[in-house]
C-alpha cells in the first residue's frame, strides 16, 4: 500500500486552524497544499461531522 505524504499531525493542524476562524485560502498557503485538496479531503468532511 502507498504510504501517505501527509501526517496526520498536518491533518489535525489544518483542520485546528481552520478551526479556529483562520480562511481556508491562508491555511493552504501556509501548508502548501491547493485549496481543492483541502476542501475536498481535510475541511469539508470535518463540517460535516465525518471525523467528528
Amino acid at each position: 500500500m502507498k504510504r501517505s505524504r501527509v501526517t496526520e499531525e498536518k491533518i489535525i493542524g489544518v483542520l485546528a486552524e481552520q478551526k479556529a476562524g483562520m480562511k481556508t485560502a491562508d491555511v493552504c498557503r501556509k501548508h502548501g497544499i491547493s485549496k481543492a485538496t483541502a476542501l475536498t479531503l481535510w475541511l469539508l468532511p470535518s463540517r460535516s461531522g465525518f471525523w467528528l
